[in-house]
């Protein structure tokens, strides 16, 4: 690939290429706070590459590939090119990791100890771990939370926050512009920015934290806390996780000890400040 950049996101480092220039200048600006790995090993690697010669220079139009990929995977207009990116990234993740057992969750910091969070798309983790990460709390992650095979650790992965339509004035009403990425309308999940990490949440990325809490919040309901039991959680966490099969035997032992030990509610509310609430009253109560 012509413009390439290497960046180290928690313990993956990825080798992103691409055929244009703008969505390198994009991810090198936002990610600009993050170790500087030049010339380093890549675990995986990224190619944003246009779907035939033509659709390079005429209606460019991006297929995301690298290391691994997805056939029938659709094409992606070069004006969404960060997002093609950070689709990219997330791919590999998916399909190529193997050190930690992978759950589709969204995971923030407090005194040491890590709040695990999961659901559907729309059910709000994304945007509670964001805006916790701005109300004391150590952002970890919001797309995967990395549970250590082998003492139960949960490890930061913290690419930036993908927020979706209206999470998006939500977290720029809190944190402002400086730390936003470009707008994009109208991709296939609506319109996206993206947010920029604190600088604390960059700095401690390769210090995990001992879970817990599980918490599967639902946005736009009444408020209502319900406990979750072992059963029920083993088999959501299943269902979110990536790699659960590929890891065979250490995978189901971590994902036993990990839903034995931390307890789990499941949360339905209506807003972000009933979320805050009733998240600081079950963690005074239970974490």
């Amino acid at each position: 690939m012509k413009h390439s950049l290497t960046l180290q996101i928690g313990p993956a480092t990825f080798r992103i290429g691409s055929a244009w220039r703008a969505p390198i200048d994009q991810l090198a600006n936002l990610y600009a706070g993050y170790p500087d790995r030049p010339g380093a090993i890549a675990d995986f690697t990224v190619r944003l590459q246009p779907t035939n010669m033509l659709r390079r220079w005429v209606r460019p139009s991006i297929f995301i590939t690298g290391d691994h990929g997805l056939a029938d995977a659709a094409p992606m207009s070069l004006s969404h090119g960060l997002l093609a990116a950070e689709m990219g990234m997330n791919l590999q993740m998916a399909l190529g990791w193997r050190r930690h057992l992978l759950l589709h969750a969204s995971s923030a910091e407090k005194d040491g100890r890590a709040l695990v969070m999961t659901g559907e798309s729309g059910s709000g983790k994304s945007t509670l771990a964001a805006l916790l990460g701005e109300r004391g709390w150590r952002l970890m992650g919001d797309e995967f939370a990395l549970l250590d095979l082998d003492n139960g650790a949960i490890l930061p992965f913290p690419r930036l926050v993908s927020l979706k339509n209206q999470a998006i004035g939500l977290v720029q009403h809190v944190v402002g512009a400086q730390r936003m990425g470009p707008l994009l309308r109208a991709t296939a999940k609506g319109d996206i920015r993206h947010l920029v990490p604190r600088p604390d949440a960059v700095a401690q990325m390769a210090q995990g934290a001992m879970p817990a809490m599980l918490l599967f919040p639902r946005f736009g309901h009444d408020a209502a806390i319900r406990p979750v039991g072992q059963g029920e959680a083993f088999m959501r966490l299943t269902q979110a996780s990536t790699n659960y099969v590929a890891l065979g035997e250490p995978g189901f032992v971590a994902l036993t000890r990990f839903v034995t030990g931390v307890p789990a509610c499941a949360m339905d509310f209506p807003s972000g400040e009933a979320a805050f609430e009733m998240i600081d009253r079950l963690w005074e109560d239970g974490a």
